[in-house]
């Protein structure tokens, strides 16, 4: 049998609801919370571990909770009160696991040759930092390198506009310094999205060991990535405005340069 639980006052269903809405919470306790069947399971695949998964009978199947590993003692099935006070989709599937969170370390990424890696610096709306995830997945590149985040990666806003793909993507966060020593100890070329004394994108190399840097829309890149880079790259505009939404640019640049490499 199932541990359940029916009380929204129940204190683990506080707790997830802390960890949900305060950063402080996911930090302290090492753990973060994930919604629906898809996340789930690409969060399995990407080497995260389960600590608890909740199920509302209601909406889900317990006979598929097989395919998700975890002990039956890990496992608690919740009223439909219970579900509703703590997804925030209704298309969640019923379903809702805490798992471990990861370092996210620049020494947890692994390289082979000719890398292409997303970075982006400062990025601080949730929506934006899915959308960047969920090109960098489109686009299989090699690591995703957050620079000087404004929020954690477990926020439950990037989960979901990420689609899962916070999990399919190897990622790591550090400083804009820690980012460019890495790339430059492993001699990737660093293309910086800006204004300034740059050249049109297709008229880079990207099939050579890359990584495209993007800043926020507010203010761009930060000096040091402008004076650390190897090229400045722009997008022609031929409109009154001179900047895109950061995940627009970012595909656009990210997808010429699978294209330069054959991407089909």
């Amino acid at each position: 049998m199932y541990k359940q639980i029916s009380s929204i006052q129940n204190p683990f269903i506080k707790e997830i609801l802390q960890l949900q809405e305060k950063s402080r919470a996911r930090k302290k306790s090492g753990v973060f919370v994930i919604e629906g069947k898809r996340e789930i399971l690409l969060a399995i695949k990407g080497d995260y571990t389960l600590i608890k998964l909740l199920f509302c009978e209601t909406i889900f199947d317990r006979n598929e909770l097989n395919q998700y590993g975890i002990a039956t003692e890990n496992i608690i099935k919740i009223s439909t009160q219970v579900y509703q006070k703590i997804a925030h989709r209704s298309s969640t599937e019923g379903i809702i696991a805490i798992a471990k969170s990861n370092t996210l370390s620049l020494s947890t990424i692994k390289l082979g040759n000719l890398p292409l890696i997303l970075v982006a610096e400062a990025p601080e709306k949730p929506g934006n930092i899915g959308a960047l995830l969920r090109t960098a997945d489109a686009a299989n590149v090699d690591a995703v390198l957050i620079a000087n985040p404004k929020t954690d990666m477990y926020n439950p806003n990037i989960i979901r506009s990420s689609v899962g793909c916070l999990f399919t993507n190897q990622i790591a966060t550090g400083t804009t310094t820690e980012i460019i020593a890495f790339l430059r100890e492993r001699q990737v070329a660093i293309f910086c999205a800006a204004l300034q004394a740059s050249t049109v994108y297709t008229t880079q190399d990207f099939t050579k060991a890359s990584a495209i840097v993007v800043g926020t829309e507010a203010t761009g890149l930060s000096k040091e990535w402008l004076t650390h880079a190897t090229q400045h790259i722009r997008i022609p505009m031929q409109g009154q405005i001179d900047s895109l939404n950061v995940s627009a640019s970012a595909a656009i640049l990210i997808f010429e340069a699978k294209r330069q490499r054959n991407f089909e």
